[in-house]
């Protein structure tokens, strides 16, 4: 008991940042735990412990990556497993538990609000449990909708109801959350010449990753009646974060193409051309199914694509990487300083200089740790720098594209590949705030003094 209590007292004593840290390495374990259970696995089937905790981590990451065949190793409870650590990784850990709060009637206090704002990456309290019930309400109806379709229109591809359903439920998680796992074993290859199954599957990418914040004023005008409709305004955070998310989807597309329209692409029909360029673009958002192999394209266009999954998804959604409103912000700032100017205004407003801080910082950290990552695990495998800097920016963008060595790295290189994927998830802002010191008060200055940059 005494122990009990001093834990629970360290526990109340963390901030909140580390508190979320500690919540997401304790769903770790629990999700590593639970794909260790034998009902996981078909019959015969058994892998190595390392490759365990890399699925466990890249699925709470809702990544994708995986060192094993998924439809060769689960069967049906270690499908739902999967299924249940992707809804988890997606609508976040403190997201997951104040809903079960909430609906067991238990009141959420301070404490819980301040972990909800870091998890859900908010700036401030204002209305943080009516966040939580609208994220949950919003993809309540997606999923559903989703599942639907997705499994009466499988009922064509799949001799039995049961597994036409199964794919329709697994490829629903797989898509709204990101996660990129598939249980067929070669994605969404089969499916190429399929562009209504395709079109679905991006929608859904593309509602787990524009934001949940976005899905919510989009409800919100929606269903807003005539005379609120008039005076609506959407947030200068959805601005933004819309105009830059289809920006780099409809850039994505047409320089994919680009790229191969002389080598792979050279030999494809003008709609097959238009599905392959665009879905490529839509997964490296941050979902990672894929249509393609991969492998297949140019050395250039997987160079791109490790760029598009470098910036990955928005900001409170599903996906990881720098997020596209710090990609924005950076772009933009670069601009403005170009021309002269020393504030950025977007919409009739003035961006917060501790914003355009953390758009920098991000940016920053992310490409010093993405260039770390790729040197060191370039010591230690014998791959090609472009194979390894695609699988490096594919788990900190938490995309799970892979050009096909993930299975064949050492232990070593996987165990940075789930510290980037974890990091990518929770996001740099809040991992770098774990060493916050929260008792610090600069109360003086020194001196200023000019130094000579550039």
């Amino acid at each position: 008991m005494y122990n009990t209590s001093k834990f629970i007292r360290a526990l109340n004593r963390m901030s909140p940042v580390r508190m979320i840290l500690f919540f997401y390495f304790i769903a770790a374990l629990f999700s590593t735990v639970l794909l260790a259970l034998p009902v996981a696995y078909k019959e015969g089937v058994s892998i190595d412990f390392i490759d365990i905790v890399f699925t466990a981590v890249s699925a709470l990451s809702v990544t994708g990556l995986t060192t094993v065949t998924i439809a060769e190793t689960f069967n049906t409870t270690g499908v739902i497993f999967l299924a249940i650590i992707l809804q988890l990784g997606m609508v976040g850990i403190m997201s997951m538990g104040t809903m079960i709060w909430i609906l067991l009637g238990k009141k959420i206090g301070l404490k819980e609000r301040q972990l909800i704002m870091t998890d859900q990456n908010q700036t401030n309290f204002e209305g943080m449990v009516r966040l939580i019930k609208q994220i949950f309400l919003v993809l309540l109806i997606i999923e559903l909708i989703g599942f639907l379709i997705l499994s009466i229109y499988y009922l064509r591809y799949f001799d039995s109801t049961q597994e036409a359903f199964l794919n329709g439920f697994f490829s629903m998680i797989s898509a709204i959350s990101n996660g990129g796992f598939d249980i067929s074993g070669k994605s969404l290859i089969p499916y190429h010449t399929d562009y209504f199954l395709q079109f679905i599957i991006m929608l859904l990418i593309i509602f787990g990753a524009i934001g949940f914040p976005v899905l919510i004023e989009v409800k919100e005008f929606l269903f807003a009646n005539r005379e609120k409709r008039r005076f609506f305004r959407f947030s200068l955070f959805t601005k933004l974060t819309t105009i830059t998310f289809f920006i780099l989807i409809i850039a994505g597309t047409v320089i994919i193409y680009l790229l191969d329209s002389n080598q792979y692409f050279a030999d494809k029909s003008w709609h097959e051309t238009l599905f392959y360029s665009l879905f490529q673009s839509v997964t490296t958002r941050s979902a990672g199914l894929s249509t393609m192999d991969v492998s297949l394209l140019s050395e250039q266009n997987q160079l791109f694509m490790s760029f598009l999954m470098f910036i990955g998804a928005s900001p409170s959604s599903a996906g990881g990487g720098i997020r596209t409103t710090t990609f924005a912000l950076v772009i933009i700032f670069i601009i403005t300083y170009a021309r002269g100017g020393n504030s950025i205004r977007l919409f009739g407003r003035e961006v917060h200089d501790e914003d355009l801080l953390k758009a920098v910082t991000v940016t920053l950290m992310a490409i010093f740790m993405v260039f770390v990552s790729v040197l060191v695990i370039s010591i230690v495998e014998p791959f090609t720098i472009t194979q390894l800097f695609f699988d490096v920016t594919s788990a900190f963008g938490t995309v799970g594209l892979s050009l096909g060595i993930t299975s064949e790295l050492t232990t070593f290189s996987k165990i940075i590949l789930m510290l980037l994927m974890f990091i990518g998830r929770v996001g740099i802002i809040t991992f770098l705030f774990m060493f916050k010191n929260y008792k610090r008060s600069d109360n003086y200055h020194y001196p200023k003094e000019r130094i000579i940059i550039g």
